[in-house]
């Protein structure tokens, strides 16, 4: 028996429904096929929202675990899914985004995104291979241009809606001053351990839906850690109430209004991962959530080099 996941309509397209929690695809290594399958299972669990990204390398297998989940019936029509993708570094001017969204759609055998980002506000030159790149590559992104071809994106119907990805309040200010189609959603590292209240407020003042990556760490992945599943303060609350870690931290990103993506291929997991609508956390609970001592692991620097304007940029948080 699928779960059923609410949804969040967003601000600036109100035809467009978000699924709180989705699926996220990333994966290293790349093995499609165990992707294509896991994305199958999450359908059958009732997974609604999956996202990716052209530098992840996962739009193909997605593509083909959605056409296959319509040959199966495990869903009726390509509308009953949220799908977003990512504009990469490389393609971070304006003429490069339309190729780039047209690429992904190949990929992903789509006709329409729901949702199409910003990945990172960097521009990288086109030669770069791999992170975090040579010095000389980098360069801060002209946001203004590149927005008027994501807005060109979504006025030709390639995607329902465009947002951004890792941008900070600052960033958002100064992409808000000239945008013509406000950014519907900011996806960025949170969870228990990097709460970004200051980021959480500006978005909400604004009409910003945040959806949360590295909800759970990113444990067991080479730039994440355990110090979401291994916290002991969310394994107490876990414990106490007959829930997983992964549970608890989930559910506190539902109660502050926060989108979440949650990566397993386990499925068990991947159910456990939705079975957080039907119970709530108590106030001394969320008081003790409150209180974790915080840190960022996902940074300008760490991804792009220590270079001073992006550490500068990791400062504005």
């Amino acid at each position: 028996m699928a779960i059923a996941v609410p949804g969040v309509t967003a601000s600036s397209c109100e035809d467009l429904t978000i699924p709180v929690i989705g699926m996220g695809t990333s994966s290293s290594p790349l093995v499609p096929e165990a992707i294509k399958a896991a994305i199958i299972e999450a359908i059958k669990a009732g997974y609604r929202h999956f996202d990716t990204a052209s530098l992840y390398g996962t739009e193909q297998p997605l593509g083909e675990a959605i056409a296959e989940a319509l040959r199966l019936g495990l869903i009726s029509s390509r509308d009953e899914l949220y799908i977003s993708s990512k504009l990469w570094c490389t393609s971070g001017e304006k003429d490069l985004v339309l190729p780039a969204i047209q690429m992904s759609l190949r990929n992903l055998q789509l006709d329409y995104l729901d949702m199409y980002l910003i990945h990172w506000p960097v521009k990288l030159s086109e030669e770069v291979r791999q992170l975090p790149p040579k010095k000389e590559h980098v360069f801060p992104m002209d946001i203004k241009s590149v927005w008027e071809g994501m807005e060109e994106c979504k006025n030709l119907g390639l995607t329902k809606a465009i947002g951004v990805s890792n941008f900070t309040c600052k960033q958002l200010q100064e992409l808000l001053s000239t945008a013509k189609i406000p950014p519907a959603v900011n996806q960025v590292e949170m969870n228990p351990i990097w709460q970004q209240k200051k980021l959480r407020e500006f978005c909400k003042a604004k009409g910003i839906h945040i959806i949360a990556y590295s909800t759970l760490g990113s444990f067991n992945t080479k730039w994440g850690d355990n110090r979401v599943m291994e916290c002991d303060v969310l394994q107490d609350i876990a414990k106490a109430r007959g829930k997983t870690t992964a549970q608890i931290s989930l559910r506190w990103l539902y109660e502050q209004g926060v989108i979440s993506l949650a990566k397993s291929f386990n499925k068990e997991r991947m159910r456990q991962n939705l079975d957080i609508f039907d119970w709530s956390l108590t106030e001394e609970e969320s008081i003790k959530i409150s209180q974790l001592p915080q840190r960022k692991v996902v940074t300008f620097a760490a991804a792009f080099g220590p270079h001073d304007w992006l550490i500068e940029l990791d400062a504005e948080d």
